[in-house]
């Protein structure tokens, strides 16, 4: 079943014959609207953006894709320079949003003909996102930052895994960077590099084959090298309280922020309880891999940070831990 949510189109909207199991109108804030949808199950969203107030702030509508289903809500754009530019659309996609539209025609068909990566790449103007990484990167390029929150996440290990699956799964061209230190020479890959923080645009912008570029961010303290950045978090009880006492505000300061449990023991339980201390709201868990072989939950993994085009064969895991960190 699917929901609708309106503002400035409602009398468009109306317009459309499709089953409803719940429509609202007006306008809410990120968290309003958030508190709304976030336990509620539905085939597709149709969403009129102007529903979220400051839609024209691009990190509200990421903070709505942070905690509801990017590839089962279609997004009705009003028909302005803020919403239909570039650097707008270009975001969006970055998120993985990919079914957008100007009209209700476009309505009715992205309900039957969801749009993949490759539908919306020709809207993508990366050198738009991220003033240093993405200046000089080929329009279609993704650019992916890693960061461990916790010591010893798994940051190298995971980005040659993903490099691997993209490669192998998705017929990509990958490249992967490390900034300041010289892990990946281990892997003896010619398209891992070790370079230094003021290397990184020049690099970058000789990879025009890129369909993919993953950075290794442990050794530089700028977020703003890379328009997508993914925070590891080994969830272990040491780990946690190490990073809880290193900074206490640690996770209000990455509110909205993708936060990806890596090495993970826990069970769907443990995620919901360790959200609710944290509150926070972790964007997937990966449990502990061997790094020979290849494992569906990275496709699954990857799904969810835009790439399509596989056959999702993950089983939930039924791995446990007793006990959760305390503050």
């Amino acid at each position: 079943m699917n929901v609708i949510v309106a503002n400035e189109a409602r009398e468009l909207l109306t317009d459309l014959n499709i089953e409803v199991i719940k429509s609202v109108e007006g306008e809410y804030s990120v968290e309003e609207f958030i508190d709304i949808f976030k336990n509620m199950f539905f085939a597709r969203m149709i969403l009129d953006v102007t529903a979220i107030k400051d839609y024209k702030n691009i990190e509200n509508i990421q903070k709505v894709f942070t905690h509801l289903p990017a590839d089962k809500i279609i997004l009705f754009l009003p028909t302005i320079k803020e919403t239909t530019s570039s650097v707008y659309l270009s975001q969006l996609i970055s998120m993985g949003a990919y079914n957008f539209t100007t009209n209700l025609d476009g309505v009715k068909y992205l309900l039957k003909n969801p749009n993949n990566y490759k539908d919306v790449a020709h809207f993508q103007q990366l050198s738009d996102l991220s003033s240093n990484v993405s200046r000089n990167v080929e329009v279609g390029t993704k650019v992916f930052g890693i960061r461990n929150l916790t010591n010893h996440a798994g940051a190298t290990t995971l980005i040659y895994m993903l490099k691997q699956e993209l490669e192998s799964s998705f017929g990509m061209v990958v490249y992967a960077l490390e900034i300041g230190r010289h892990d990946f020479g281990v892997f003896n890959d010619e398209r891992m590099l070790s370079i230094d923080q003021s290397e990184i645009s020049n690099t970058i912008g000789r990879f025009q084959d890129a369909d993919v570029i993953l950075i290794d961010m442990n050794d530089t303290t700028d977020d703003d090298l890379c328009g997508n950045v993914l925070y590891l978090l080994e969830p272990s009880i040491i780990m946690l309280n190490k990073l809880v006492r290193r900074n206490k505000n640690i996770f209000s300061s990455l509110k909205g922020a993708r936060i990806v449990l890596n090495k993970s023991f826990l069970s769907n339980k443990d995620i919901s309880e360790l959200e609710f201390e944290t509150k926070s709201k972790f964007f997937y868990n990966i449990p502990c891999l061997d790094d020979r072989k290849k494992h569906d939950v990275l496709c699954s993994f990857l799904s969810k940070l835009g790439f399509n085009n596989y056959k999702d064969n993950s089983k939930p895991s039924n791995n446990k831990i007793v006990g959760m960190f305390k503050k």
